[in-house]
């Protein structure tokens, strides 16, 4: 399958989403690997983190139109990056869905989730109790499925671990909608980062997406 869906952010940031409809055979098929990459896919099981990495991998060629290889290693915090190309890079995935967001200017980030009941087990644990509060009692899974989805997406484009999305992450209040953007801060010691998210639900899937 093609592109399933696709924004232009700005002038040079995008992201898509691919549905992952082939099986592992046909999106090898489509890839460049090195020697790692090869040792890598080997070691994973033959299930949907398989498809996953692979279908992110495929994305990513498409968007950028090329066939060179793409060198897209991680770094020591775990960030993808592209070695032989100018372009910052985010990666996601969820269930049915790959998503691949790139800028040539700066850093960005991208989270896609399948929307379930059970984030609200969780909540308390990446939400304060001010945060909690906001959420809307009429919209309330997919409303923190939305600040979930903002938190991973600026973990990923601040690109450090040792972040906590419960303490150093907090989101400003903001009214539900299925697609909109709200501030977010990152506060970390020395670090004082405020990021603008967008988000968009997306047939059954929220997507938060941030660039630097």
């Amino acid at each position: 399958m093609a592109i399933a869906y696709r924004k232009q952010v700005d002038h040079d940031t995008e992201f898509a989403l691919w549905r992952i409809e082939e099986d592992a055979d046909t999106l090898y098929q489509q890839l460049q690997l090195d020697d790692a990459e090869q040792a890598f896919l080997e070691g994973l099981s033959n299930g949907k983190r398989h498809l996953h990495w692979l279908g992110t991998r495929v994305l990513l060629r498409t968007m950028l139109d090329t066939s060179e290889y793409i060198d897209c290693k991680v770094d020591a915090h775990g960030k993808p990056y592209l070695v032989n190309l100018p372009y910052h890079i985010s990666l996601s995935h969820s269930f049915d869905y790959a998503a691949v967001m790139i800028s040539k200017s700066r850093p960005v980030g991208i989270d896609i989730e399948l929307i379930k009941e059970k984030v609200e087990r969780i909540a308390g644990k990446f939400l304060q109790p001010i945060e909690l509060d906001m959420i809307d009692p009429d919209h309330r899974i997919p409303h923190l499925y939305v600040c979930w989805c903002a938190k991973e997406a600026v973990y990923k484009c601040y690109g450090q671990k040792e972040v906590s999305f419960l303490d150093d992450i907090r989101i400003k209040p903001f009214d539900y909608s299925p697609e909109g953007t709200f501030e977010v801060d990152l506060k970390k010691d020395e670090v004082r980062e405020q990021y603008q998210v967008h988000h968009l639900h997306y047939e059954d899937y929220m997507i938060g997406y941030v660039k630097a």
